[in-house]
């Protein structure tokens, strides 16, 4: 697919596209944070075996959103094995403070969960190991990490020790001392691989997993960094799930992928909760056969939310099996959230299959490495009979 330009003319109207990017893939569960028009992409492994033994140091990759394109590795300029580079691990998180990411906690290639703090200064490329005090989290893994100003709130996971856990620490980047949150109110259940979203001052958690109840979690969560409380929402909306992605957008909160535990499969449809009146909304998304997706890393870049490579469950005749087949596909998906008056004549040049060659360079249709996957409404109910 050739660039989408910003252009600052829009459409008056809430539609939604989405787009498949046939491209050469980084690493699979990674953790991801947008640095301007660019995604980085932090460690975990290249290949969906987990199985696969893994050696050496977090690896760096850059994804642009503008040539829709992966730039070669990151130099850091630091041995692999400086202490200051963080060990290659998955299920960590990495959370961006002005220049700096922060990642934590993870599973390393000895299967041991970390609970050392790493930092990458996107600027010079260069890692570093901050000097923290205070209550210090244990090693975890499948947790959540969000920034509210200059605070990183870390929430949740699981380790082989305490199991999961319900409890919030909170990292303040601007005197390097971790503090345990005493929070009032019920937090969500104790949980790995859920989902945490700021909107504002609050912080929404969402689903996650308790293996000792065998448990794919509903509920959501509202915490008020304000107050330090909880509050309970109405549970009404996309299910039970596990290793799913979220974003915020204009004051709302999208819900994406997952294994959902009504079918105990993945599910692949968009969900929008309002905060304004705790409602929630299914969007329509086609299905995206024969691979749906699960573990999708989502990243916001302006308006645009880029999906980048996770676990994908392949269809095994008319079950699926998360977990027994994996698939690594070389596919980065490109949901615009407010198309530009540019992408829309894309997408009328496609839908109408109209003659190109009197059309400009980069108005044509994307050549065959970028497809058109869907167009729907913001406000349109999905009717595809998909799980939910």
């Amino acid at each position: 697919m050739y660039p989408l330009q910003n252009n600052p003319l829009r459409s008056n109207a809430s539609g939604m596209l989405i787009w498949k990017m046939n491209v050469k893939a980084g690493a699979h569960n990674n953790a991801v944070v947008a640095v301007g028009q660019k995604m980085y992409s932090f460690g975990a492994f290249k290949h969906m075996n987990i199985c696969h033994s893994y050696v050496g140091s977090c690896f760096v990759q850059v994804f642009n959103t503008v040539s829709l394109r992966w730039m070669p590795p990151v130099e850091t300029g630091t041995g692999e094995l400086s202490p200051e580079v963080p060990p290659v691990c998955h299920s960590h998180t990495a959370a961006l403070v002005e220049d700096t990411v922060y990642i934590c906690g993870g599973v390393n290639q000895n299967w041991e969960h970390c609970n050392e703090l790493h930092a990458f200064n996107v600027d010079t490329h260069r890692w570093f190991k901050p000097k923290v005090s205070g209550s210090v989290p244990e090693g975890r893994a499948g947790h959540t990490a969000c920034i509210a100003g200059k605070v990183m709130y870390v929430h949740g996971g699981w380790n082989d020790t305490s199991g999961h856990t319900d409890v919030t620490y909170k990292l303040d980047t601007s005197t390097m001392v971790w503090c345990l949150m005493d929070t009032r109110g019920t937090p969500p259940p104790a949980s790995s691989w859920h989902s945490a979203t700021f909107i504002g001052t609050k912080m929404f958690v969402f689903g996650g997993r308790d293996d000792r109840v065998n448990t794919r979690h509903d509920s959501l969560r509202v915490f008020d960094t304000e107050t330090n409380g909880w509050q309970n929402t109405p549970t009404l909306g996309p299910g039970g799930r596990m290793f799913h992605s979220a974003f915020a957008y204009n004051g709302e909160m999208y819900i994406h992928g997952g294994w959902n535990v009504k079918a105990g499969v993945d599910s692949h449809c968009l969900w929008k909760f309002t905060p304004d009146n705790f409602s929630w909304k299914k969007l329509l998304l086609r299905r995206l056969n024969p691979y749906t997706a699960w573990t999708l890393r989502c990243c916001m870049v302006g308006d645009r939310v880029v999906l980048c490579p996770g676990y994908m469950a392949h269809y095994e005749g008319r079950h699926r099996y998360p977990g027994v087949c994996f698939n690594e596909r070389d596919v980065v998906y490109i949901l615009e959230l407010c198309p530009t008056l540019k992408t829309l004549c894309k997408v009328a040049v496609i839908g109408n299959a109209l003659e190109q060659v009197e059309l400009t360079h980069d108005i044509r249709s994307p050549p065959s490495h970028g497809r058109l996957l869907a167009s729907f409404q913001a406000g349109q109910d999905a009717a595809d009979g998909s799980h939910g």
